[in-house]
């Protein structure tokens, strides 16, 4: 690995002398470290790096091609974006796991064994669950361990599922499943090695994790979650399993699911959560639909993703830094007093929204052209309408509810301006890839045969837009937010750790309760009872048997020594005597 620089290895053992620097020398090295990981991205050649041997198996642990090249450009430039706007945190920690996040993140993008893949997946776990227990109190803490809980239960499978696929194949080696195989041939260890990676993509019923522990993050931990956990997963789908059919048909449920939900979400980091399970929805269609331009669109628009929806977190997040209020009906008219927040934000909700000349309109339209050019005009319907979806509550709903609307008369301001700048860097790669989409075109696996600017392409989204735009006007007393909570997938696993305790805290409880009572006043007696019968037993029987025995042969060695005079005249006489004995003996019994 002479010729090549790991970012992964950048950013783990960067984060080493973290918690030992401080003051501008910290926020310099904080911007460095991404800043060099950029370059050794940009500077990197295809080819196998670090082949070894181990426990039998060919170990690879860097594979560079053109897929893992475009998916660890954007995230070593979100990882400079992120640290830009965590800049003002002092807290060491978060900037650690934050740092540990992003190398497990590209050491996934880069794996070339499954058994590499496995260990960066779960320090992406770990090091993501600290940024949200950092956040402290009730809430966070307890979402943060459901967090913890399911991916450990994802990665147990996915490490079960690795073991199995090598048993079968004989190979760890991490590539695309064989075509047979994804009709219809997978064995049961690429069936749970698809699991465990579904999981981390958020699919439903899959996804409640994703909704429940983001919005209890710490304001900038939820920036770098909504950007890397998800999209690494669609990575390692893109790499494993393009062209499975079921995942056409799982995106597709992902991509309405998520916008049905945000509907009925009060929280706007939830309702933001919610749209990262529909906009992953299209990348996980795109996937299964398998051809070069879905391939192409899903990981276009997962580039366009990270930056646009970590936009709209840095946004929403600055509101709640300011103003310490999270739910829309807590809050409005912040536009007099967060004026840059506000337009910085509404970059990111047009790139999301898919209008013309921001990011999401040249990417999320190449996964829809896709799924046309392959004659699924059932995808292409339901992705339109979630389209549609994603601009009425991510582009009218939330800013409307959270900047204007209603005038709370809450004392505000804009936040650092180290939160701006790094929001002002979003914002212009949001418009510079809508503008000037061909660079990112370049990047991506396939030659790219698709043209988002024509007049019926650009006429179709306006006027969807518009339409949608006219729907919340009319509607906007019936969107007005509730201050409920939405019942989700989580559901089953928050009662289920109930259950669990009540069983452990009542039946079993009473039941090792009842059985230690009937030990302590039946059992417990009875074999102290014994116990004293064995010992009285064992003195008075066995020990006088054994005594008696002992003292006897004691005995008969003292007779048997006093007998030994060792003089030889009364050895001869004792001869005598009992010659003089056996013959009177003989005599009366021969008479």
């Amino acid at each position: 690995m002479t010729d090549f620089i790991h970012p992964a290895l950048l950013f783990i053992l960067g984060a080493l002398p973290i918690p030992f620097l401080g003051g501008a020398i910290r926020k310099v090295y904080l911007l460095v470290i991404p800043a060099l990981a950029i370059l050794a991205v940009l500077m990197m050649q295809p080819g196998s790096y670090g082949e070894v041997r181990f426990i039998g198996q060919e170990l690879l642990i860097a594979k560079v091609d053109k897929l893992s090249i475009v998916f660890a450009t954007v995230f070593t430039i979100m990882a400079l974006i992120g640290m830009v706007y965590a800049l003002h945190l002092t807290d060491a920690g978060q900037h650690v796991a934050a740092y540990i996040y992003v190398g497990g993140a590209l050491g996934v993008v880069f794996a070339g064994d499954y058994l590499t893949l496995y260990m960066f997946w779960e320090a992406m776990a770990f090091a993501s669950a600290y940024l949200v227990f950092a956040q402290r109190g009730g809430p966070a803490i307890r979402a943060g361990f459901r967090y913890l809980m399911v991916h450990i239960t994802g990665g147990v499978v996915l490490l079960g599922g690795i073991i199995l696929h090598g048993l079968a194949t004989g190979s760890l080696l991490f590539g695309p499943m064989e075509r047979g195989a994804i009709e219809g041939g997978m064995g049961v260890g690429a069936y749970m090695i698809l699991a465990g990676f579904i999981l981390n993509a958020a699919v439903p019923p899959l996804n409640a994790w994703l909704t429940d522990a983001y919005p209890e993050a710490t304001i900038t931990g939820a920036v770098f979650m909504s950007a890397f956990t998800t999209k690494t997963a669609v990575y390692v789908l893109a790499r494993a399993f393009p062209g499975t059919e079921l995942l056409v048909w799982l995106g597709t449920a992902m991509a309405l699911y998520g916008v049905v939900y945000a509907v009925l979400e009060n929280d706007c980091r939830r309702l933001l959560a919610y749209h990262i399970v529909s906009q992953v929805g299209y990348m996980v269609a795109g996937i299964g639909i398998g051809t070069e331009m879905a391939i192409n669109g899903a990981t276009s628009h997962a580039f366009a993703h990270i930056l646009y929806k970590a936009l709209l977190f840095m946004g929403a997040g600055a509101v709640i830094y300011v103003t310490g209020r999270r739910k829309l009906t807590e809050l409005g008219g912040l536009y007099k007093t967060m004026p840059l927040t506000v337009a910085l934000y509404m970059v990111g909700a047009f790139a999301i929204s898919a209008f013309p000349f921001f990011s999401g309109f040249v990417t999320k339209s190449m996964v829809i052209a896709a799924a046309g050019a392959d004659h699924r005009a059932l995808v292409v319907l339901a992705l339109t309408m979630a389209s549609s979806g994603t601009f009425l509550h991510t582009g009218l709903k939330l800013p409307y509810y959270m900047f204007f609307g209603t005038d709370r008369k809450i004392e505000a301001k804009e936040p650092p301006r180290n939160m701006l700048v790094a929001m002002a860097m979003a914002a212009v790669l949001c418009i510079a890839i809508g503008v000037f989409p061909q660079p990112l075109y370049a990047l991506l696996p396939y030659p790219v045969d698709f043209e988002p600017y024509t007049s019926l392409h650009v006429t179709e989204s306006l006027g969807l837009l518009m339409f949608t735009a006219l729907g919340f006007v009319l509607f906007l007393k019936a969107l007005d937010p509730e201050n409920t909570i939405s019942i989700d997938t989580d559901w089953f696993y928050r009662k289920g750790a109930r259950c669990f305790m009540w069983l452990a805290e009542k039946p079993l409880e009473r039941y090792e309760k009842a059985v230690s009572d009937v030990s302590e006043t039946a059992a417990l007696p009875f074999l102290h009872g014994a116990a004293r019968t064995g010992l009285w037993i064992d003195l008075t029987g066995v020990d006088a048997v054994v005594n008696g025995v002992a003292r006897s042969i004691l005995r008969g060695g003292g007779a048997l020594r006093r007998l030994q005079t060792g003089v030889v005249t009364h050895y001869v006489l004792a001869m005598i005597a009992g010659v003089i004995a056996a013959t009177v003996v003989f005599a009366v019994v021969w008479r």
